[in-house]
């Protein structure tokens, strides 16, 4: 195990992360915000104290890198970006639970949404800043935003490769481009660009530029941090009309964009995962729409109102314009079965992904084949080529972990005494990166009435469903430490 180039690498995160805290930190101090000032200058403070020893400790270090300190790098870059952008809440107060604002901040930076906030909009400005620029950086990912502004990203055997590999969503990460670099510069640069454009069409609906920043950094990292107490229900339809069609875009795989840019068309509409993902939110929207329209005055709210939940629930964004706790047991199914697809791989949105549902069914009819035909040679093919075998059992080993990482974290929240329906639903919103589950952790509710053993259970559980699990369970392996 390399450590120097991994403490080097933890100092470089802890740069990046002071580097972010500045805009929040100039908002406060034009707002004469003197709790959020102190608090964002003592986290300064500590992090440049941390940073300079790790630097001076790490200073000669090899260029070694494999898979192995590649996993370990991310989950501990990831639990070190919320350990310390957590302290500005700490420091200055607004969450006086240490374990609260780890929750908040985990849940910003990977793009959950889930908050332990009561009253969101009696944050200081630069405080909300923050918490809701966490959604944005942590939504294409930390990592890759490294690799994409670093001199030095291409350097040392296999480093790109194994963070990108690591961080990135999906079942398969492969490359835009021939070199891992310039694809970070490529998804970033696609990133910045939807990001601009979407703060463009907010600011069109007479939105406030803060509130249509910190929207933005939401729906592009598909976070749903609201900064209003009632998310998204108090905005007007054209502001949510254009969310809604933001947050469905940021859930397609990034690749498709970057097609699109190569005049590619044809081989956009030929994606089997992009081809589902239209249907199962399409789907979804009609028939939630057909339930929930005799509880609305008119077809036409309650068809905006379904397609902005499918498209908040589906894309693991988290935003809200209704309380849909309160629509009928089937359209409540429908999410909660949406809550575990999730949008597509490559994007910034969570949950198993469209293309791991899709490589599951293909397996699985496959499987059945080969019952009836043993001798007949038989592969899984998407979009027309053969996926590899390493790429299903992945999946497969993905999909074993998702189910007893479920239950444990289940059991373990049952103890503070909700109801099943109420655990259930944080565990799949807080591991599928979602944000708002049902009942007492509802769209209109938060989870503020957990325990600090709870709280930091569903910490975990949004870390490892953010780092597709394997990051988390490797930092947790005793083996990953041992040897060279």
């Amino acid at each position: 195990m390399n450590y120097k180039m991994m403490g080097r690498f933890i100092a470089r995160i802890i740069l990046m992360e002071m580097v972010f805290l500045l805009p929040a930190l100039v908002i406060s101090l034009c707002g004469s915000e003197q709790d959020a000032v102190f608090g964002f200058l003592c986290t300064l403070a500590i992090m440049a104290v941390l940073c300079g020893i790790l630097f001076l400790i790490c200073r000669k270090s090899g260029r070694l890198f494999g898979a192995r300190e590649g996993l370990v790098c991310v989950g501990l870059s990831w639990i070190t970006l919320s350990l310390l952008g957590c302290l500005p809440f700490f420091i200055s107060g607004r969450i006086p639970n240490f374990v609260d604002a780890f929750f908040e901040t985990v849940s910003g930076f990977t793009t959950t949404g889930a908050s332990i906030l009561s009253d969101v909009e009696s944050l200081p400005k630069g405080l909300l800043y923050w918490r809701s620029f966490t959604h944005w950086v942590g939504g294409m990912g930390v990592l890759v935003f490294l690799l994409a502004i670093s001199t030095g990203g291409e350097q040392g055997k296999g480093f790109t490769m194994h963070l990108m590999r690591a961080e990135s969503p999906g079942p398969d990460v492969g490359k835009l481009v021939p070199k891992m670099k310039q694809t970070a510069i490529i998804l970033y640069g696609i990133y910045i660009v939807m990001t601009v454009l979407n703060v463009v069409f907010l600011l069109l609906g007479r939105m406030p530029l803060l509130d249509a920043v910190c929207t933005a950094f939401g729906t592009a990292g598909t976070g749903g941090f609201g900064i209003k107490n009632d998310s998204m229900a108090s905005y007007s339809t054209y502001i949510q009309i254009v969310t809604t069609v933001f947050m469905f875009l940021f859930g397609v795989n990034f690749s498709c964009y970057y097609l699109l840019l190569l005049k590619q068309i044809r081989g956009v509409f030929k994606d089997e995962e992009l081809r589902l993902y239209f249907a199962i939110a399409i789907t979804a929207v009609i028939l939630i729409t057909l339930n929930i329209h005799q509880s609305y005055s008119h077809w036409g709210v309650a068809l905006k109102d379904a397609a902005f939940q499918v498209s908040s629930i589906m894309t693991t964004t988290g935003f809200s314009t209704c309380d849909f706790d309160l629509w009928p047991a089937f359209s409540k199914g429908i999410l909660l079965m949406l809550m575990v697809v999730g949008a597509c791989a490559g994007s910034t949105g969570g949950g198993i992904k469209v293309a791991r549902v899709l490589l599951i069914f293909k397996s699985l009819q496959r499987n059945i084949r080969k019952i009836l035909n043993p001798r007949k040679v038989m592969v899984v093919r998407n979009n027309g080529r053969a996926v590899d075998e390493k790429v299903l059992d992945n999946t497969n080993a993905y999909l074993s972990a998702y189910v007893i990482i479920v239950i444990i974290c289940y059991l373990i929240i049952s103890l503070d005494g909700f109801s099943i329906g109420t655990n259930l639903s944080a565990v799949l919103a807080c591991f599928n990166n979602i944000g708002p589950g049902m009942e007492a952790v509802g769209p209109m509710m938060n989870f503020s009435g957990y325990g600090n053993l709870s709280t930091l259970t569903l910490s975990i559980a949004m870390l490892a469903g953010r780092l597709e699990i394997f990051p988390i369970l490797v930092l947790l392996s005793r083996s990953a430490w041992k040897g060279h």
